[in-house]
């Protein structure tokens, strides 16, 4: 294509993660399908990233994922020394053909903030667009900056300015999709699953009671915090209160979590991720914030269990009620519906992994956004209606 694309992914964590990691590990996804339609990607991350790229800048030697809930004045820094680094790759040569900007809030600004001789930006918005309205309800990036979402609910929600600057969506992915409908079934268990970060929003002391309660298997696979495992976070002791991640855990999930009908075993990776979601019964969503994007969910489809799930955000853009997953606006209601998953065709949801939510369809639809975001860049006309 002969283009070269600045993918800014942060200095949270590396490319690919360690683990969890949601705006690394689609970046990781995104960047090989791209170079394999011949773009050149310059990646903006930390030293320890391996993902095969063409350029890698980066400014820690590892990722600051660990810092990031400190208080104010022990990590304001952080982004703005990586940001920093990427404005001085973009003024050192004048080979970037757009930059494709993942770090939120300050990537955005500060992009804006570079003026009309800096290269057309596509910043993707993977968050609650609900936070920073100071900055979204001002934002003007021009005829330069452009933004998208990860889900059409997503846009739906964001501040009147924010969706001016708007080119639209696309859906996450997963490498799990491909071929995904040739995949033989596997032999389910009678456990459910929660994937992601202990956090109020994804609702993990929810699916705990409702499992107490109803009598289910439950596993939560993901970290509380910065601690990836039980055995650090108990090594932890009293310091990692700081945290509210983690205070979160100790007051409103741990005490449902017997180590027999409900565990926590912490972060999940590769093999072990895929095999503990493929043989579920159900993986459970019992969200309490509106979810942009929903890696997990694709995730979930490609390896062939249903999704139960609050119909909050995405899901209903994901999930087709009663063919890929059951969906309910109440709560109390999910542990039913656990309890019915196994009624679904594990085929059904294979199949429309493998159609919606390949690496390839996301790189093809982000391929036509670059092309919408350089033509605007190119062309003024005032800013692109929102979609």
């Amino acid at each position: 294509m002969g283009l070269t694309v600045l993918m800014n992914s942060g200095p949270w964590l590396a490319v690919p993660p360690p683990g969890y990691g949601g705006i690394e590990n689609v970046v990781a996804t995104l960047v090989p399908e791209l170079r394999r339609l011949g773009v050149r990607v310059v990646l903006a991350s930390v030293h320890s990233s391996a993902l095969a790229v063409d350029e890698l800048v980066s400014i820690f030697p590892d990722g600051q994922f660990a810092h990031l809930q400190r208080p104010y004045n022990q990590v304001s820094g952080i982004a703005q020394a990586h940001q920093h680094g990427v404005v001085r790759r973009l003024r050192e040569r004048d080979d970037i053909d757009l930059v494709h900007d993942h770090l939120e809030a300050v990537g955005l600004a500060t992009l804006a903030a570079m003026g009309p001789d800096a290269p057309p930006v596509l910043h993707t918005l993977h968050w609650d667009l609900a936070k920073h309205p100071e900055l979204y309800g001002t934002i003007d990036g021009g005829d330069r900056v452009r933004v998208n979402g990860v889900s059409a609910s997503q846009l739906a929600r964001a501040p009147r300015r924010l969706r001016e600057h708007s080119v639209g969506h696309v859906h996450l992915a997963t490498p799990l999709a491909t071929g995904a409908d040739r995949r033989a079934p596997v032999r389910k268990g009678d456990h459910s699953v929660i994937l992601g970060r202990v956090t109020p929003g994804k609702g993990q002391d929810v699916g705990a009671r409702l499992a107490q309660r109803a009598g289910f298997p439950l596993i939560l696979a993901g970290p509380v915090g910065p601690y990836h495992r039980p055995a650090d976070l108990a090594a932890a002791g009293n310091e990692a209160l700081q945290n509210p991640d983690v205070r979160f855990w100790y007051d409103e999930v741990a005490p449902h979590v017997d180590g027999e009908l409900v565990r926590w075993i912490g972060t999940v990776a590769g093999r072990e991720r895929d095999d503990l979601v493929a043989t579920a019964r159900a993986t459970l969503f019992p969200l309490r914030w509106e979810e942009p994007g929903g890696t997990a969910v694709v995730e979930s489809l490609a390896l062939g269990t249903p999704v139960v799930a609050t119909t909050r955000g995405c899901l209903p853009e994901l999930i087709e009620h009663g063919r890929t997953g059951l969906l309910t606006g109440t709560e109390d209601d999910l542990a039913d519906l656990v309890l019915a998953a196994d009624l679904l065709d594990e085929a059904e949801c294979r199949r429309e992994a493998a159609r919606r939510f390949t690496p390839a369809v996301m790189a093809q639809g982000y391929v036509e956004l670059y092309d919408r975001v350089r033509q605007s860049a190119l062309t003024p006309a005032g800013p692109t209606p929102s979609t």
